[in-house]
């Protein structure tokens, strides 16, 4: 088995701790909750834990059984990630509220608008926000792809296998089988990285 953990994007590679698997189990509760404070980490007991940029990959052979995810977007229209399978699909956790949500939602906005030629689909998942507020965020930015309300957490707990979601914001990348093949924790601010990642992701299905 091979899984690699770049801290903080800067392409260091170290390896993962046995114990975080069990933690990020945890924290996934804590997400579903809506335990999130306004700068996006998530409230444990009388302390914090908040994404820290790091990435996880997982190899082919890793990786789990693919994504089945199915709601209805911030504006109305029902979206299903399995229509998408054949090409990456990335999803983000967020909400407009959360300080790290946009710091990075400038680096999103770039890179789906760049590899949509490619047939990679974004998908967000909003975790707290009503339709208006949600809608306004996307037009701050200019998102070009929809964001599914998940105020209830059902998209979140669909995304529960090998790497869920531990913060706000949390991307994970899928590969074309709709199999989760890496995880962001925290805000994404290197458009080249999540490049890469997404091409490893489809290289390697």
């Amino acid at each position: 088995m091979r899984r690699a953990e770049r801290g903080g994007q800067d392409g260091g590679l170290v390896r993962p701790r046995p114990h975080l698997v069990g933690t990020v189990v945890a924290l996934v509760a804590l997400l579903v909750a809506g335990c999130s404070t306004s700068d996006g980490q998530q409230v444990v007991g009388q302390g914090y834990v908040s994404g820290d940029g790091s990435l996880v990959q997982l190899a082919p052979e890793d990786r789990g059984d693919p994504v089945e995810l199915v709601g209805t977007t911030l504006d109305g229209e029902q979206v299903d990630v399995t229509d998408w399978r054949g090409a990456p699909v990335v999803l983000n956790t967020w909400y407009a509220a959360c300080g790290p949500c946009r710091v990075e939602a400038p680096t999103l906005v770039e890179v789906a608008t760049e590899t949509a030629a490619d047939g990679v689909h974004f998908l967000g998942l909003n975790t707290s926000d009503g339709a208006a507020q949600g809608l306004a965020f996307e037009e701050e930015f200019g998102v070009p792809y929809p964001s599914l309300e998940d105020r209830d957490g059902e998209g979140v707990l669909a995304l529960r296998g090998q790497l869920p979601p531990a913060a706000t914001p949390t991307t994970l990348v899928l590969d074309p089988q709709g199999r989760v093949a890496a995880r962001f924790s925290g805000a994404i601010t290197e458009p080249s990285i999540l490049r890469s990642v997404i091409d490893d992701a489809a290289e390697g299905a």
